[in-house]
């Protein structure tokens, strides 16, 4: 793609489609590439996800000053990953769709890993480093996830409201010149993105003014509950438990001890919880005038609050391991055994679900070769009107689904192979 083709569909995004401009710089670099980008972004977006979680983890170790077996930070990295792209009720959705993984599942693991200046910031240079890198991050968040930003910010603001508890009196101030740092930045990207004329028009085209009647409210409420309980019913979620059990198990202070729960702790979790749920709402209530009740079965949206909810459940297994490990020092390596064999088996269980969604994106993947050739042949051809037969994966949005009910997408079908229109059934039948 020529740098014009690049930024016109940057501009696209910010003039006509929803304004995330950092969203459709993301989509125009993959796109770049044609098929084969749409292709690779996956597995490239999980080796990037990945390396910032293990980076994450080292930082969080670093500054703890905690000692740690050498690979349990990657250990835990990958599977707190693999529980956030895999154990879903559709994971061609959340994770190997481009456009979902882009808005959805990637932000929350930028805006975490942006917090690794901070924790590494030890000298004013670093300190300051880390406040300006927040800032831009934060724009940057601002113009890629609306959902995303709606979690950092209530993050944001609960830990500049117990700061004064939750830090030494050396770092408070700091600590909340960052926050408000990346909270501004957030703010700065939000306001250009909600000024832009494509947001502007989304608003318009789904009503977004009608967020807030109690109605909708009301309904918003009902999807969210409708979420959470999907959410603590999903039993592989239980491995990020017990990921955080093995931690607690595991870590030792400098000196080789055990080291005790901070009385923080207790608070740290209460104020996650209260954050996700909060949070939670509040992104169900602005999704929910584009999805209206299926809001509550859009799984692609809950990643901007579950990687919340995950490192929760990381969190409270962390407290169980450590009370398990200074009560019982006996049965540590029982438990970190029995730990790692459940995050074990659990990936052996989201392996074989991918073994079947591999096997059904190969045989979709040659039937959309197959069709495309057909297709292109006839467009070149001079056909105007070709037949087009929907190829649905994982609940995919297709021309002619929904009972015919959504035109765009044989529009957006005709207009990629450019003819005039496309018409329902097999090609040359």
């Amino acid at each position: 793609m020529r740098d014009e083709g690049f930024m016109a569909l940057v501009d696209k995004f910010y003039s006509t489609d929803n304004g995330r401009i950092a969203n459709g710089f993301l989509v125009a670099s993959y796109s770049a590439f044609g098929v084969p980008g749409q292709q690779w972004y996956a597995g490239i977006s999980a080796v990037v996800m990945l390396a910032l979680l293990w980076a994450w983890a080292a930082a969080l170790r670093r500054c703890s000053g905690w000692q740690v077996p050498r690979g349990l930070p990657l250990f835990s990295a990958a599977m707190i990953l693999a529980l956030f792209c895999f154990a879903s009720t559709n994971t061609y959705k959340t994770f190997f769709w481009p456009a979902s993984s882009v808005s959805h599942t990637l932000p929350p693991v930028l805006t975490a890993a942006a917090t690794i200046p901070a924790l590494l910031a030890t000298s004013r240079r670093g300190r300051a480093l880390a406040i300006a890198t927040a800032c831009v991050v934060g724009a940057v968040m601002g113009t890629l996830s609306e959902e995303t930003s709606v979690v950092a910010l209530t993050l944001l603001a609960l830990t500049m409201l117990l700061a004064r508890k939750l830090f030494p009196a050396e770092r408070l101030a700091f600590v909340r010149t960052w926050c408000a740092s990346a909270g501004g930045g957030i703010v700065l990207g939000t306001a250009v993105l909600l000024t832009s004329p494509g947001s502007r028009n989304r608003r318009a085209h789904h009503h977004a003014g009608a967020m807030f009647a109690p109605e909708s409210l009301a309904a918003s409420l009902r999807g969210y509950a409708h979420i959470l309980l999907t959410l603590v019913t999903n039993w592989q979620y239980l491995a990020a438990i017990a990921v955080g059990t093995l931690i607690g198990v595991l870590v030792r202070r400098e000196d080789g001890g055990i080291p005790r729960p901070d009385h923080r702790a207790p608070l740290v979790l209460g104020f996650g919880v209260l954050a996700l749920l909060v949070s939670g709402y509040v992104c169900t209530v602005i999704t929910h005038p584009a999805f209206g009740s299926s809001v509550a079965t859009a799984n692609r949206l809950w990643n901007d609050y579950l990687f919340l909810l995950l490192l929760l459940l990381l969190g409270a297994g962390g407290l169980l391991g450590n009370l398990l490990v200074r009560r019982y020092r006996r049965s540590a390596r029982p438990v970190a055994v029995g730990t790692t064999l459940l995050s074990v088996g659990v990936t052996v269980v989201l392996a074989v679900a991918l073994r079947d969604l591999g096997s059904d994106m190969r045989a979709r993947g040659m039937a959309w070769d197959g069709q495309d050739r057909l297709l292109r042949n006839e467009a070149a051809a001079g056909a105007t009107v070709l037949r087009y037969k929907p190829l649905v994966i994982s609940k995919m949005t297709e021309p002619f689904g929904n009972k015919d009910k959504r035109a765009w997408p044989a529009a957006c079908v005709a207009t990629y192979y450019h003819v005039k229109e496309i018409t329902d059934g097999p090609q040359g039948s």
